[in-house]
């Protein structure tokens, strides 16, 4: 049987493409949509195309939710996603989050709902697949090389910094291996600030200006010798698509949240 879903963020960048790719597929039935500004249109005609889906976006999760999808896929506002996530879980809907933005604390808030909802919820911050062989990569280079930083770069007019990928990345070498720095950075000289931000005891740096999408750069040094493994995004929401869908087939078998594209493709 198909598997039902809802695309929350339908007329999206990324939530156009994957909507299409849902519709596309065999594998899923597109039975819900959530787009605030385009409620009460068609789903397939407000993403462009020629055929309409039968499916009319709702204003709000609750109305969304009424349609009885078995995944929420969700690519909206990062202030919304949380609570989009709650909400889902708590109807008995599984839930696969591509919005970046949140926090720590965010997602444990999210994996409790789904622990006490006896559901699951997949979440990453990016959903490439190179993405997450950087990632995988960085894991393996933290086991061996005990000092790094994260530089991440992104549109002129992304709302959230560090990007999904660079958070998700930096707390995950936390679990790997301690980071360690020569110099604290509470006793920089000049501006403390401009040796970013402190995550997972990594130092993270965020750029913002026009003509990036999303790239992300995993620094690794020794005395004499450095690694860098850098992700660049291009200017499609194509890359996304396989991973978010990946994720919808598989949330049926998690319980709680699980983190990360590479958690799905090096289990």
């Amino acid at each position: 049987m198909s598997i039902r879903v809802c695309v929350a963020g339908v007329t999206g960048w990324t939530g156009r493409a994957v909507a299409e790719a849902v519709m596309a597929s065999p594998d899923f039935r597109l039975v819900a949509a959530l787009a605030r500004s385009a409620a009460g249109r068609d789903a397939g005609r407000a993403i462009g195309r020629e055929k309409p889906a039968g499916v009319t976006i709702a204003p709000d999760p609750g109305e969304a939710l009424a349609g009885a999808p078995d995944v929420w896929i969700d690519y909206t506002h990062p202030a919304a996603v949380k609570s989009h996530a709650l909400t889902a879980l708590a109807a008995g809907t599984r839930v696969v989050i591509g919005t970046s933005g949140l926090s720590a604390r965010d997602f444990e808030d999210i994996e409790t709902a789904a622990l006490a909802a006896r559901s699951g919820a997949i979440a990453a911050g990016n959903f490439s697949v190179t993405a997450a062989i950087l990632k995988h990569l960085a894991g393996i280079a933290a086991k061996h090389l005990p000092h790094r930083e994260i530089v991440d770069f992104a549109r002129a007019d992304k709302p959230d910094a560090p990007t999904g990928t660079a958070r998700e990345l930096a707390e995950y070498l936390a679990t790997v291996s301690p980071n360690q720095l020569h110099f604290p950075v509470e006793e920089t000289l000049g501006d403390p600030g401009t040796r970013g931000a402190e995550i997972g005891g990594t130092q993270v740096h965020s750029v913002r200006l026009p003509s990036y999408v999303v790239s992300v750069e995993a620094l690794f040094g020794l005395p004499g010798e450095r690694l860098t493994i850098r992700h660049d995004a291009g200017t499609s929401a194509q890359p996304y698509v396989a991973g978010t869908l990946l994720a919808a087939r598989r949330v049926g078998e998690v319980t709680g949240l699980v983190r990360g594209l590479d958690s799905l493709l090096f289990a």
